[in-house]
């Protein structure tokens, strides 16, 4: 079995336009990564503390 990266990066659609013509990429993370044993984590950004949820059935809550 082989051990594959838990976060990557993939290029976006290479249609949109960016300043240089450069492909945008994006960073693959996996939510287990994030949350480890946690129902809940603080990401700071900008000065703000956003909290991400991680609700009964699954899905992903985002507040300010």
């Amino acid at each position: 079995m082989s051990k594959q990266p838990l976060s990557t990066l993939e290029p976006l659609d290479t249609a949109l336009p960016t300043k240089r013509d450069t492909p945008i990429l994006r960073q693959r993370v996996h939510s287990a990564e994030l949350f480890g044993t946690a129902r809940e984590i603080v990401i700071e950004h900008a000065g703000d503390e956003y909290h991400l949820r991680l609700t009964r059935q699954g899905k992903l809550i985002l507040t300010k």
